[in-house]
This record gives C-alpha cells, sequence and structure tokens, in this order.
C-alpha cells in the first residue's frame, strides 16, 4: 500500500449536508416515504445524479429509517362465565353452520338448542337461510315449545337484521348477543 493510500484522511463533503438537508426535508414532508420513494423524487424530480447507495449511506447515518409497525393486539376483556340455565325453555342458544356438497355448493344448517338439557330444537337446513326463514322456523319452535325467558346467539349478520330485530320486539323477548371481541348484552 502506497504511503498516500496509507495516509489519506477523507474530507466532509458539503454534498453530504446537501443531500441530509433534502433528506430531512422530505421525510417531514412525507412521512410516509421511504428510502426508495425519497431516492425517487431526488432522482427524477429534482434532477440529482447523486449515488443511491451514498444518499442510502446518508439516509442511515440521520436514522431515518422508518419503524416497523408493530402488530397491534387485541385487547380481550375476561368473559363473563355463562349461567348455567336452571329449567327447561330458559335458555336457547341459536347458531349457524355451513359446509359444502359434492357439487361444490355451499348449504347452511340453523340450529336452535335448549341449553338446560341440550335438546336440539330446530334443525333448518337450506342453500339460503334469509332471516324471514328464521323468523319462521322460531315461531315454529314457541308454538311447540313455549316462548324462551333469553335467546343467546354471537351478533352475525343473520341475527343483526331489521326483520329479526322488528321480531323480537314484537313477542318481548330479550336476546343475549355475544360480541366476538368484547362481550356485550343487548336486551330488546
Amino acid at each position: 500500500m502506497s504511503k498516500t493510500c496509507y495516509r489519506y484522511q477523507a474530507k466532509a463533503s458539503d454534498e453530504n449536508a446537501r443531500i441530509a438537508d433534502w433528506l430531512v426535508r422530505l421525510t417531514t414532508t412525507y412521512r410516509d416515504w421511504g428510502f426508495g420513494l425519497c431516492f425517487l423524487y431526488l432522482r427524477n424530480v429534482k434532477g440529482f445524479g447523486w449515488n443511491h447507495k451514498r444518499v442510502y449511506r446518508i439516509y442511515r447515518e440521520l436514522e431515518l429509517n422508518l419503524r416497523i409497525k408493530p402488530k397491534k393486539r387485541l385487547v380481550r376483556e375476561k368473559p363473563e362465565p355463562l349461567a348455567v340455565p336452571e329449567s327447561i325453555n330458559e335458555v336457547w342458544s341459536m347458531d349457524f353452520m355451513h359446509d359444502q356438497l359434492a357439487d361444490g355448493r355451499s348449504f347452511r344448517l340453523f340450529n336452535v338448542l335448549d341449553d338446560f338439557n341440550r335438546e336440539g330444537l330446530a334443525i333448518e337446513v337450506d342453500l339460503s337461510l334469509p332471516s324471514a326463514r328464521v323468523i319462521r322456523s322460531l315461531e315454529q319452535v314457541i308454538e311447540w315449545r313455549g316462548k324462551p325467558r333469553v335467546i343467546r346467539c354471537d351478533n352475525g349478520p343473520e341475527y343483526i337484521s331489521a326483520a329479526l330485530l322488528a321480531w323480537v320486539t314484537t313477542i318481548t323477548l330479550s336476546v343475549a348477543l355475544l360480541q366476538i371481541w368484547t362481550r356485550l348484552r343487548f336486551v330488546c
């Protein structure tokens, strides 16, 4: 190695300060821009011919790298223990299941259970089960077994339709909607 290479001292360039100034300006103006957009803006819009490796080195020295956002963890509250019913027709549960036929068509099952004795009160099977069909099935079960005190269900689109909520208010029945993320009780 020659003496000149060995004793060479790199001089701080005014260009580096200029690059740093532009990078700071761009990242404060456009907070969601990373290095790629900043460099393309400087190269294509402003017309600077700086090398991308040089600009990236200064970008890292300024610690302008965008932070990686951590995944948001959903905070789950402690669920209330489900009350155990003490008699028949106190609490019913209803839910939907779905499966596929051999030809690829999907079908749905609407199930109504009595929580006290785990008796299946109704099973409705069809390719489509709109809210009017759910209401008709529930009315048949109520005629046969009498009205329950509470019907427990999740908050699926089948249960939050206007027709079903209007029917619940007409027969003065309380419905406990089990939310997916938080537990809330709605009494109609």
